[in-house]
């Protein structure tokens, strides 16, 4: 939750969200949490155990037969290293895995840093919604990949 919330271009969740993914829950949709562990570079000497930090998460929800890409977060120091797309492939391999057709997702219109780490992952823009986000009011642009 620390992570998510200094990442100002995350998807600002309440702790009470985070704990019924974590749980899990009768009658909740089937999310999936992928966490990615880093283990700092410690000085060479130092003989203390590195310890692992979280580097970053996503959250997605099966909504057969499609999944919805939720929340990706990335901690800035681990930003521009392949984290994100190593995130993404575990989602995508999930996706194949459960027969699904197609795993879409929605961004804020200014994150370029995410729209192209989606259009990387060959995510195709299929629209936008007009004044979808708040504070600041910004455009929603929707991107889906369709699963072969």
């Amino acid at each position: 939750m620390s992570l998510e919330r200094a990442c100002a271009t995350a998807a600002h969740w309440t702790d009470l969200q985070y704990h019924k993914i974590l749980q899990g829950g009768e009658g909740d949709p089937h999310r999936l949490m992928i966490v990615a562990d880093t283990f700092p570079q410690r000085p060479s000497g130092d003989s203390e155990k590195a310890k692992s930090e979280i580097g970053g998460f996503l959250v997605a929800q099966h909504l057969p037969p499609e999944w919805e890409l939720e929340n990706i977060v990335v901690a800035p120091a681990e930003r521009r290293r392949g984290l994100g797309q190593q995130l993404i492939d575990v989602l995508l391999t999930a996706a194949r895995n459960t027969n699904s057709e197609a795993v879409f997702l929605e961004v804020r219109e200014s994150n370029l840093a995410a729209r192209s780490l989606y259009e990387k992952a060959r995510f195709e823009l299929t629209g936008r919604r007009k004044a979808y986000y708040r504070n600041p009011p910004e455009d929603a642009v929707l991107y889906r990949l369709r699963l072969p």
